[in-house]
């Protein structure tokens, strides 16, 4: 497929659902990178996605090395070869720790990056604009920006990713828009639909594919992506009833990820906790600073799996 025609078959290509692969950890903190290997081969396995996003935020990208990124990307490429497209999460603050990563990606026959935007710094959108320039210009790969501001500090403004939109290789964009529940529509007006929107949050996927996004980044497919992808079809093919007491069951869920009484900041421990429910596979441990899902935590996570029959 030429790049330049890229943008326009993102959907023939990574699909709807995206997951962001967790990443498993043992009791001393360090990676377990055979058990991440099964998780890899489990989600594809059950088809509960379209593609895999590897060290993405349900990946805990953030408390990883740069020389653990890399090699998580080569064990999950050694795993899944050319089963479901690869997209590398490869977004950090420092623009050339960026470049290392996207570089590394390449060489390893990935077929896409996610990047997030700059952390932290809270950078001015020309910044931001700079930042993605910089790594445009430096990989041949087709480029998803990740717009995130709760975690980032700050909104990709539709008025920058216009400008981000005329890169060639960038073709498509996760969006996480929180206060901004609408900025999807905001985002396919200004670039003409140049782009392929993703909803970043599970709970707006619906509302997402209303405005005219594509699919979701999902981080609850590890365990309810059939269902998801259920809930999607039905919407695409008109049947709005079912895909919404899909959506009902699904919310459940993804209420229950964030804890008894929703007092969970990041619902990754929960996720892994309820993927170990329903894979068997020991993945429920985070890296500080998350911890574990406490045991009233997982009695509710096992409840509402049960009623939707996973386990």
């Amino acid at each position: 497929m030429e790049l330049n025609n890229f943008k326009y078959n993102v959907v023939e290509k990574f699909g709807r659902v995206l997951l962001p692969l967790i990443t498993v950890f043992k009791e001393d903190q360090s990676i377990d990178y055979e058990t991440t290997r099964k998780v890899a081969k489990f989600v594809v396995e059950k088809g509960f996605c379209d593609s895999i996003i590897v060290a993405g935020t349900t990946g805990e990208f953030y408390a990883l090395s740069i020389e653990e990124r890399i090699r998580l990307f080569k064990e999950i490429k050694d795993e899944i070869g050319d089963e479901v497209p690869l997209i590398a999460g490869t977004g950090a603050a420092f623009v050339k720790d960026v470049i290392r990563l996207n570089q590394e990606a390449e060489k390893l026959g990935y077929d896409a990056v996610m990047v997030v935007l700059p952390y932290y710094c809270h950078p001015e959108q020309e910044g931001i604009y700079q930042h993605f320039k910089l790594i445009s210009e430096n990989t041949s790969l087709p480029i998803m920006v990740y717009n995130i501001p709760l975690f980032a500090g700050v909104n990709l403004e539709p008025e920058t990713l216009v400008k981000i939109a005329e890169f060639e290789n960038v073709i498509a964009v996760k969006d996480e828009a929180g206060i901004h529940p609408v900025q999807t529509t905001a985002y396919i007006k200004a670039t003409s639909g140049r782009l392929a929107v993703y909803s970043g949050d599970d709970a707006m996927t619906l509302q997402v594919l209303i405005q005219g996004g594509v699919g979701v980044v999902s981080g609850g497919a590890h365990v309810v992506g059939d269902i998801i992808k259920a809930m999607i079809e039905d919407f695409l093919n008109g049947r709005n009833e079912e895909a919404t007491k899909k959506y009902h069951a699904l919310m459940d869920v993804f209420s229950a990820f964030y804890g008894v009484g929703g007092k969970r900041t990041n619902p990754t421990p929960l996720v892994k906790a309820a993927f170990e429910m329903i894979s068997g596979l020991p993945t429920s441990i985070p890296r500080l600073p998350l911890t574990p899902a406490t045991e009233k935590e997982k009695e509710n996570i096992k409840s509402v799996l049960k009623k939707i029959g996973k386990i």
